[in-house]
């Protein structure tokens, strides 16, 4: 089927994502998943900060052998690397790791040290979204963790969607879990998570951006803490 998606134009390609959103809303992760391999074949790929690999082992009992890309900023936990080469090494996965353009030394050449502080957005560009775009430029569709509970700005996540900047299809196959569902999962299946998850860090991103939540914050809290700033750009 890859080779008919090869022929669809970007409006029919944005039509049949807007349609498989709503035909597949209530239809669980896996029936996502195989949509998309059915419908994109190997230019279907799983995008994943290694906070865990749900949606990577999920794509796995679909595709075996399914690209996995890793976006490596430069400015990583240990743990996240950690966790990167364990999926690598356990999965039935091919994981592809992305780097910037500049190594960490040659943007604070560039910009001057600590861009994450003075300017977040531009260092996520830099180091997130400028790398993600070059390389999912092999791909018609992308597959995300990102779940609806985790906080207001994802809140209206489709399960299918088309991603405007990029001109892909972009799917969210557990965007209606909850974290009790992925809990469930990663019990279930013994899915490799970031051992960070079981020290106060809800959500995962690069070291300087990144601290534990307090009880009763919301999942994305400890990310860019006292700033307006909630998503790195890759989302939105």
């Amino acid at each position: 089927m890859t080779t008919t998606q090869e022929n669809r134009t970007t409006d029919e390609l944005k039509a049949l994502a807007e349609q498989a959103g709503r035909d597949l809303e209530e239809a669980s992760a896996l029936e996502i998943l195989q949509w998309a391999v059915d419908t994109f074949g190997t230019q279907f790929c799983v995008t994943s900060s290694m906070e865990d690999a749900v949606v990577a082992h999920l794509a796995s009992r679909v595709l075996k052998g399914v690209d996995v890309v890793f976006l490596d900023t430069g400015y990583h936990f240990p743990e996240t690397i950690g966790t990167r080469d364990a999926v690598e090494a356990v999965m039935d996965v091919n994981v592809i790791t992305l780097t910037p353009r500049q190594t960490v030394a040659e943007q604070d050449a560039e910009y001057g040290s600590k861009l994450h502080d003075r300017d977040p957005d531009l260092c996520c560009k830099l180091r997130k979204v400028q790398p993600l775009e070059q390389g999912l430029r092999g791909y018609r569709a992308w597959a995300t963790g990102l779940r609806r509970d985790e906080s207001p700005t994802r809140a209206n996540t489709p399960v299918v969607g088309w991603d405007e900047k990029r001109q892909k299809v972009k799917v969210s196959p557990i965007a209606r879990w909850t974290q009790d569902d992925v809990d469930a999962y990663v019990t279930e299946h013994g899915v490799l998570t970031n051992p960070l998850l079981m020290d106060g860090y809800a959500s995962v991103g690069c070291a300087p951006c990144t601290r534990r939540v307090l009880e009763g914050e919301d999942a994305r809290a400890g990310r860019w803490a006292g700033r307006s700033k909630t998503e790195c750009g890759l989302h939105g």
